[in-house]
């Protein structure tokens, strides 16, 4: 979900052409399948469509990426362990760090599957609110 409010953020602003977007699990067993049908279906009702398919994380994304974001701690412990070097952990960023209104009350982004169908909608409220952010974030570093 993140993947798509991101890209979609990144096309509102036309700056489709300087951003590389994917998204990654640290749990392999869904590879290869879409969303799940509940956040395929909440999706679809905010306007996104979510076709991406799963893929494991790769130590190779440490390459191909400049900045990788995770939904929560247990995440970022996975990634970390991954990194091949000091600079490469420097690439990890929380989602939650771009919380405003979240952050009193989340420190992660919580997983729908067990919230019930609200939990979908608040996680997609959730990462839209971050999603503005890291991308002010980014337009303001790059100036």
């Amino acid at each position: 979900m993140a993947e798509e409010i991101f890209r979609t953020k990144v096309a509102e602003h036309g700056l489709d052409d300087q951003f590389e977007i994917d998204s990654a699990g640290t749990y392999s067993g869904h590879a290869g399948e879409l969303a799940d049908p509940r956040m395929r279906e909440a999706a679809h009702c905010r306007g996104y469509r979510l076709t991406h398919r799963s893929r494991p994380f790769r130590v190779s994304d440490f390459d191909d990426f400049d900045r990788i974001v995770v939904m929560d701690d247990s995440n970022y412990e996975r990634v970390t362990r991954l990194a091949p070097t000091r600079e490469d952990i420097d690439k990890i960023y929380r989602m939650r760090d771009y919380f405003t209104t979240y952050r009193t009350n989340y420190d992660y982004v919580p997983d729908p599957y067990y919230e019930g169908r609200e939990g979908f909608y608040l996680v997609i409220n959730m990462l839209e609110e971050a999603c503005d952010n890291l991308l002010n974030e980014m337009q303001k570093e790059s100036v």
